[in-house]
């Protein structure tokens, strides 16, 4: 079976449009969490969330093309073209047939959707945009990848919510590691900050609401914490085989070497409260790597600041790992990101290769009062420095789903 590595990386998120700003800042604990200052919501209970600044979509695009896609497309492929170019991937002497993409979103192009919900109600049905199926559907990241770089592999949007990221990569390395493909751009992406999505969540009570204090808002962990914060963007990889990176004498982050799946099974929106679903990921996770619980250096957490999930998580750390849980880092980069829903996964992967590559493990901010649920090692001082070789990175998802990837520092 073919080894799987990673040769190019690239990120649209709320700490910065590229890789080393991302990273910079991500390391350095920022929070990217701010007020909403990009529409009304005087009526929201939430008024926070992680947005995407400084972004010019007809700048990178094109304003014809920019125009046919929903933002949570443009942010995929903006993200796509930095990972491309970063991976020195030449189009012309790759076998097209073998190059694919697996890029998803939870949402989909739903500004897109609520644009024409208002048309069709204020001008009428004839006035709606013919444009909005192809815009609004979840797999239009994935398809216009595939277009815009004529990837002829095997195509594929996973829809696992919050775990999505996860999926597509883990997904993305089979089809790698059983020979179906030579190259594979992978990741996750989301634009669903509106109206509508902060009034759902907020009803839910899914929402922080510490307004006041955005920088402090997203708090895994802690005792005080009262909810996740929304964010968007997208983080895309480029996965390829050992054998085809080694030839074309690309740059290596690292090595993919486990994927695991599983389904808490047990309600749409809370997760399992002894983390069923998070410890059969990471279980199976593990032995598709073919390593020891004792050979993991560091977990990138999902945390995303509920009070049920961060337990769950715990739990099934430390049920999975024993005593070396208590020796085990674990991060959580949504203290800073806030919860980018299903390109969140994506944008952790590329933090842990990075961790891996540089021997630095990320903060996890806001811990202030640690919950005593919460036990375990959070990094809560600040960035560390620590020899690292291998990390697992969780991402779960409303409806149970919950996924795990092993990556490895390339020797």
């Amino acid at each position: 079976m073919n080894r799987v590595v990673i040769t190019g990386i690239g990120i649209i998120s709320p700490l910065g449009n590229d890789v080393n700003t991302f990273w910079q800042r991500l390391t350095e604990g920022e929070s990217g969490i701010t007020l909403i200052d990009t529409f009304d919501v005087s009526d929201s209970k939430t008024k926070i969330a992680g947005i995407i600044r400084d972004f010019d979509a007809e700048g990178l695009l094109g304003r014809k093309e920019a125009r046919r896609m929903d933002r949570f497309c443009q942010f995929a492929l903006a993200a796509a073209e930095q990972a491309l170019a970063d991976s020195q991937l030449t189009m012309d002497k790759i076998d097209r047939e073998r190059f694919g993409v697996y890029v998803g979103s939870g949402i989909g192009g739903i500004n897109t959707f609520i644009d024409n919900v208002n048309v069709l109600n204020k001008r009428g049905a004839g006035r709606v945009s013919p444009s909005l199926v192809p815009m609004m559907i979840s797999n239009a990241a994935a398809a216009q990848i595939s277009i815009k770089y004529g990837a002829f592999g095997p195509s594929l949007s996973p829809v696992t919510a919050c775990s999505i990221g996860n999926t597509s990569i883990g997904e993305a390395f089979n089809a790698i590691q059983n020979d179906e493909a030579d190259v594979m751009i992978a990741g996750g992406t989301e634009a669903a900050i509106t109206n509508l999505s902060l009034a759902s969540f907020g009803n839910a009570t899914a929402l922080s609401v510490r307004n006041e204090e955005p920088s402090r808002a997203s708090r895994p962990f802690d005792t005080d914490r009262d909810g996740f914060v929304m964010s968007e963007g997208a983080g895309i990889l480029v996965l390829e085989s050992l054998e085809h990176a080694l030839r074309r004498e690309a740059p290596i982050y690292g090595e993919v070497i486990g994927y695991g799946a599983g389904s808490d099974a047990y309600h749409m929106v809370a997760s399992h409260p002894e983390g069923r679903g998070a410890y059969s990921a990471m279980r199976k996770a593990l032995m598709r790597a073919g390593i020891n619980a004792e050979e993991v250096d560091v977990v990138s957490a999902h945390a995303t600041s509920t009070k049920v999930g961060d337990i769950s998580e715990t739990l099934a750390i430390k049920r999975l790992f024993g005593d070396h849980a208590r020796r085990l880092p674990v991060t959580a980069n949504k203290s800073m990101l806030g919860h980018m829903l299903g390109a969140a996964g994506a944008v952790e992967a590329i933090a842990l290769i990075k961790g891996l590559q540089e021997g630095l493990v990320p903060p996890t901010i806001n811990i202030e009062n640690p919950d005593p649920e919460c036990d375990l090692d959070y990094v809560p001082e600040g960035k560390r420095h620590v020899f690292l070789n291998v990390g697992i990175s969780n991402s779960f998802g409303f409806g149970g789903h919950n996924s795990a990837i092993v990556l490895k520092r390339y020797e």
